[in-house]
């Protein structure tokens, strides 16, 4: 990102939710995106995932410029390289688990209804849901859904997971175990920027970069990462609630 603004006009008012900001991610790695909430992580997260356009600047996704892509351009790109993981899921309420999954699949006509099948099976493996394909979202925990909504992003192969507020809904417990399973998929190469405003979620990640009115106001670096797991290994067991 180069000098990335990004404007809003309500009535008379301008609001300029971006000023100008200069940003590299790398690929393999996890970041954390961090700010109060009217400090820009949000509308960044939404110009990194191709949802919306910079008023001006340049946003390059794998040396393309974004730019110069069309509305059509743009959704088969983001059906392709990028995975989202939502707060509140977003899944279908009245299909089965493995159906939520498939779901982006249907809109690539190379791949065939077996292969489409077997890849949301081999995504709800990749998350430990292999045990709870045929159960809907009103049979699984949160943390469950949030897995499902995880091997959703997952099930295309792409290059970069984005995640906004993907803990936010669930409690302390359940959080690391989502962090856990985002740690491990960073270490075989994804990567993930992950929208938070919590201290505790960013200690898991690399990197976090803090925005505050509209501008990168500083980085940290993270050498050394809290591992999820450890910390879980560490608390007593819950049941989870359904």
């Amino acid at each position: 990102m180069h000098d990335l603004k990004k404007d809003f006009h309500v009535g008379e008012i301008t609001v300029h939710a971006l000023r100008g900001v200069n940003l590299d991610i790398e690929e393999g790695e996890f970041v954390a995106i961090m700010g109060a909430s009217v400090s820009g992580k949000s509308t960044m997260l939404n110009i990194l995932g191709c949802l919306d356009k910079p008023t001006n600047g340049e946003y390059l996704l794998d040396g393309v410029k974004m730019s110069g892509l069309d509305k059509n351009e743009l959704a088969h790109l983001r059906n392709q390289k990028l995975g989202f993981v939502f707060q509140s899921y977003n899944l279908l309420p009245r299909t089965t688990a493995l159906e939520n999954v498939e779901l982006p699949l249907y809109y690539n006509n190379a791949i065939k209804s077996k292969e489409r099948r077997e890849r949301a099976v081999e995504s709800l493996k990749a998350v430990g849901l292999e045990d709870r394909m045929h159960h809907m979202p009103n049979q699984m925990s949160g943390g469950q859904q949030q897995r499902v909504a995880i091997a959703r992003s997952l099930v295309n192969d792409p290059r970069v997971i984005l995640a906004d507020e993907a803990t936010g809904n669930l409690d302390t417990r359940t959080s690391y175990e989502i962090m856990a399973l985002l740690q491990e998929l960073n270490d075989q190469g994804k990567t993930i920027i992950f929208v938070t405003h919590e201290a505790d979620i960013a200690r898991f990640m690399k990197r976090s970069i803090i925005f505050k009115d509209g501008l990168l106001l500083r980085e940290e670096l993270n050498r050394q990462p809290a591992m999820a797991t450890m910390i879980l290994n560490s608390m007593p067991v819950e049941t989870e609630i359904y």
